[in-house]
């Protein structure tokens, strides 16, 4: 084992009032701002298709219990527990597919 010399201990001991000046100035301090409550519905998406005529489509997002998860219902029906965004996005591309352009279609 190695001697510890008297300045490396005096460098110990200011560091430990250091340390001890840090967290009492951390206790006694104000508290930190915690984000608040997320609301019930945090998002809605209504998309309004009008390719072929009119199309509504609407998606409405609840809070869970984990941040990035939603309950999702469409069209007022419950679809998906502990959805994404990702799938989310997905649904929406899905739903709403490409057309083809109109000069493939005369071809």
């Amino acid at each position: 084992m190695y001697r510890r010399t008297k300045r490396y201990e005096q460098e110990c001991e200011k560091l430990a009032r250091w340390r001890e000046a840090k967290e009492q100035k951390r206790l006694t301090g104000p508290s930190p701002d915690y984000p608040r409550e997320l609301p019930h519905l945090r998002r809605t998406i209504i998309i309004i298709d009008y390719d072929f005529g009119m199309r509504f489509a609407r998606m409405d997002l609840y809070r869970t219990n984990r941040v990035d998860t939603y309950d999702c219902i469409i069209a007022g029906a419950p679809w998906k527990t502990g959805i994404g965004w990702s799938r989310v996005l997905e649904w929406v591309r899905k739903a709403f597919p490409r057309v083809l352009s109109a000069r493939a279609v005369a071809e």
